[in-house]
């Protein structure tokens, strides 16, 4: 399931991130772009593991554009949590917070996860995750007020984008690399895949 012979997209994204189109277009998946009507919550699910969290979150995401429109096309949610230890964060609110995220992770061997929702025009769902490790360099006070000052930091899990500064705050990367970017590729191709053998799409 990727382009159709007539170019007609294969599935709606609802997403804004400019990384997770991306993604899709490199890979070569016609697609168009429903953003999501839902305001992500900051407490419901706090108590959650980060996991089940962002698996939440992705489904939540998906519903709200197949609720809003009931599509003839699958639509693909995403959300993506980082965790170290039992703290789990998501998209700062503000350049503070973006601050508090990086000087958290600053040093630290973290848990990059992302899951997606896909739900059929039949409003069947699947829904998974995956998680990659990510080892992030100790980083001076100045360096993360340059970085802030940056701006990059917005509309990002964890406060940071591994793609945008060659890998400058990060050491290494154990597992999907686009994952970490908000769209583990592999793990949609498997879904996808799923729902062509039980539907035909």
């Amino acid at each position: 399931m990727t382009v159709r012979p007539d170019n007609r997209p294969c599935l709606i994204l609802a997403s804004n991130s400019p990384r997770r189109r991306q993604l899709l277009e490199e890979a070569g998946y016609a697609f168009k772009v429903i953003p999501p009507t839902i305001t992500e919550p900051s407490d419901a699910l706090a108590k959650a593991p980060p996991a089940q969290q962002a698996e939440a979150l992705a489904y939540f995401k998906a519903r709200s554009v197949f609720d809003s429109v009931r599509p003839d096309l699958p639509v693909l949610g995403a959300d993506t949590v980082v965790a170290v230890g039992n703290t789990t964060v998501g998209k700062p609110v503000d350049a503070r917070h973006a601050r508090e995220i990086l000087t958290l992770l600053a040093g630290t061997r973290h848990q990059v996860i992302t899951a997606l929702a896909l739900i059929d025009p039949g409003g069947h769902r699947l829904i998974a995750s995956e998680a990659s490790w990510v080892r992030m360099r100790a980083m001076s006070p100045a360096e993360i007020d340059r970085y802030i000052a940056g701006g990059t930091w917005q509309g990002k899990a964890g406060a940071y984008g591994i793609q945008d500064h060659d890998d400058a705050f990060v050491e290494c990367v154990e597992g999907s690399f686009t994952n970490v970017m908000g769209l583990p590729m592999e793990l949609l191709k498997g879904l996808l895949a799923q729902l062509v053998l039980r539907h035909g799409l």
